[in-house]
């Protein structure tokens, strides 16, 4: 087993790591940017380390600082997280170089699903369902012949894209040159690969993905599917398991091309499957993730499993411990997402400082979070803040169980989607499981926050709060002004609320 692991990410994600590290007997290195000093994954984990400025390409990204770090502090190991340089062959590559393990999947694995085209052509060869499209070329004129054996609607896709960037919807053949040049653009932009595919737009479709996990002998199952059909932005932000569209039958038949995805390039470790789902439960496979999704806890809630424990075992060269038929999802989980933005301005995101973050507590309530009351949200980062986390008997506990956490969690200070996530979850459609990846936009496009005058009187009361912690104990309670030298209240300490005791 590893003895020291450089978790090379931020936020929440490296909480959850550095948990499981210390849970497993492992030491753990942070890093950080100039803009992440003092924030809690540094806190949390056993060594931390300045790894450049606030800018992303000069710091989380800077690959040989990375390993220049994890060398000088002794490190065998390197978990990249999600994000960042999880999915980066070359950096997977040079970890492993350097002598050291990568806590993910091989290169080459990561290389062959990076791209999309090559991802198709090995799922085509696997006898994976995919969305009929056409790679063959990026000449324009074969793109444009393509496309009308095809048919309209259609979309223009980057063969490095992701997140919708190098996406666009097509619905007629006059508006296809524009869409291929300005797709190039952005993905040039976004990915430095300007290259692009076509594909068969499928309408209102169901977004499913399979957890997968794969280990150094060969053996590969699946841990069951998250719904991920509620997003903005092409972006998921909430997730579900198990699916409510899925049959028995249709849950059997994805599993088991989830697993022959993974099998076609020899994958170890977990990642995730993505699936596109019709109306007539055709599914098509869609991308492969590889690395640990930022959806992993409800996979954990229902399964029982830690996903991050098994990640770090597998890197290190344990077979996993458990078989297909021995797994089952127990109960229903929902995750949120929760974002520093705001929903009624076209999700912008929103920076400042965090004036109050209370969490909802209770039994099958988790919360995986990257702040604390006094952090600031910079715009260096992805604005996701936190995720909310339920598991309930059965999917209507868990829809209960989600709108009573929504409820008591405040963040104060920023604007979040806390109050959009209230209404996305109560909403009747949502409730039936009819959840499709337009259902924002079909029925939250106009979306204003309704306010909360609980939310005003928790302003006011964090407000106070800050202002309380001025005083000394004796101005806060005048009770311990008594010359009774058996009084309690006679041997409160002379500190200031928020200061260490006996800090000078």
């Amino acid at each position: 087993m590893f003895k020291k692991i450089l978790i090379a990410n931020r936020g929440e994600i490296a909480i959850r790591i550095i948990r499981a590290c210390q849970e497993l007997g492992i030491s753990s290195v942070a890093i950080y940017s100039e803009a992440d000093a003092g924030s809690l994954h540094t806190l949390m984990a056993g060594e931390s380390a300045l790894i450049g400025p606030p800018t992303a390409a000069e710091s989380y990204l800077n690959s040989n600082r990375i390993l220049e770090v994890a060398h000088e502090l002794g490190c065998d190991a390197i978990h990249p997280g999600y994000g960042f340089l999880a999915e980066n062959a070359t950096f997977a590559q040079a970890v492993r170089a350097a002598g050291l393990s990568f806590i993910g999947p091989s290169a080459e694995a990561i290389r062959i699903m990076g791209s999309k085209t090559a991802a198709r052509t090995a799922m085509r060869k696997a006898g994976v369902p995919v969305v009929p499209g056409y790679q063959d070329s990026n000449d324009n004129e074969a793109l444009l012949v393509a496309a009308t054996e095809i048919g309209y609607p259609l979309l223009v896709k980057a063969i490095a894209g992701g997140g919708g960037k190098g996406m666009r919807v097509v619905e007629m053949a006059s508006a296809l040159p524009e869409a291929l040049e300005s797709a190039r653009r952005e993905a040039l932009n976004a990915f430095g690969d300007d290259q692009i595919y076509l594909e068969k737009y499928i309408a209102s479709p169901h977004h499913i993905e399979f957890q997968i996990f794969g280990d150094d002998t060969g053996r590969v199952v699946h841990l069951f599917e998250r719904e991920c059909s509620i997003q903005r932005r092409h972006q998921k932000i909430i997730e579900e398991t198990p699916s409510p569209l899925l049959n028995a039958t249709l849950r059997q038949q994805m599993g088991k091309a989830a697993v022959a995805a993974a099998k076609a390039v020899n994958y170890a470790n977990a990642g995730t499957v993505e699936f596109l789902v019709d109306d007539e439960h055709n599914f098509y496979f869609l991308e492969m993730n590889t690395r640990l999704q930022v959806e992993h806890p409800i996979t954990e809630m229902v399964t029982g499993l830690d996903l991050v424990k098994w990640q770090i075992r597998v890197a290190a060269g344990e077979p996993l411990s458990f078989e297909q038929e021995g797994l089952s999802q127990r109960g229903h989980a929902i995750e949120c997402r929760i974002y520093a933005e705001d929903p009624a301005n076209g999700f912008l995101p929103d920076i400042g400082p965090v004036l109050q973050a209370i969490e909802p507590v209770g039994p099958g309530i988790r919360v995986d979070s990257g702040i604390t009351s006094g952090d600031e949200i910079t715009m260096h980062y992805d604005p996701m803040i936190a995720k909310l986390i339920v598991l309930g008997e059965n999917r209507p506990d868990a829809l209960r169980k989600m709108k009573w956490a929504l409820k008591q969690y405040i963040i104060l200070g920023v604007t979040t989607n806390i109050p959009f996530l209230r209404d996305v979850t109560t909403h009747a459609a949502f409730r039936r499981g009819e959840t499709t990846t337009h259902f924002v936009e079909q029925y939250f496009a106009d979306w204003q926050s309704a306010g909360n005058i609980s939310d005003t009187a928790l302003l006011a009361a964090a407000l106070s709060e800050m202002l309380d912690n001025t005083q000394t104990n004796e101005q806060r309670y005048p009770e311990a002004a008594t010359s009774d030298p058996y009084s309690p209240w006679g041997q409160l300490p002379k500190f200031r609320v928020g200061e260490q005791i006996g800090k000078e």
